[in-house]
């Protein structure tokens, strides 16, 4: 089964031409990865967030989002988080894709110009029309949460 594919118009910000297209690593990969666009290299110190730029600005289509999202293995291996998670990319932003990163691991994690530093998923979304009522339809669930299964 193929998969439809949606055209993403980009930019590069001046300073970033030498940065490869964000790419999606294998046939069945969800996500692109972005990479550092910074100056050298940047460290983040345990507990510390950074902005960290990527260099692209990209047009979504209307309709769609894109939602930057952490890298498990930076996750698993280092304690590097993504702060809003997943962050969102509307269809009418047009500035740089930055990252807010978070080192929630042990020890300082260096960012290098080029790293991938997050996965961008492309979604639909569709915009919602909110009805007032005065009774919601019923489900078997009504208002339990924040654990009530167990």
């Amino acid at each position: 089964m193929s998969r439809k594919r949606i055209e993403l118009l980009f930019k590069k910000v001046a300073g970033a031409e030498d940065l490869p297209l964000p790419c999606y690593m294998t046939a069945g990969s969800s996500g692109m990865d972005l990479q550092a666009a910074v100056e050298g290299s940047k460290i983040i110190k345990p507990g510390e967030i950074s902005i960290i730029p990527t260099g692209l600005m990209i047009a979504v289509p209307t309709g769609y989002e894109l939602q930057i999202r952490p890298r498990s293995g930076l996750a698993a291996k280092h304690g590097i988080g993504i702060l809003n998670s997943p962050g969102t990319i509307d269809s009418d932003y047009r500035g740089e894709i930055k990252v807010i990163l978070i080192n929630l691991g042990q020890e300082p994690f260096k960012v290098a110009r080029n790293d991938r530093i997050a996965q961008m998923v492309l979604c639909h979304v569709p915009q919602a029309v909110l009805i007032e009522t005065d009774e919601l339809p019923s489900t078997e669930r009504n208002g339990g949460g924040f654990g009530h299964t167990g």
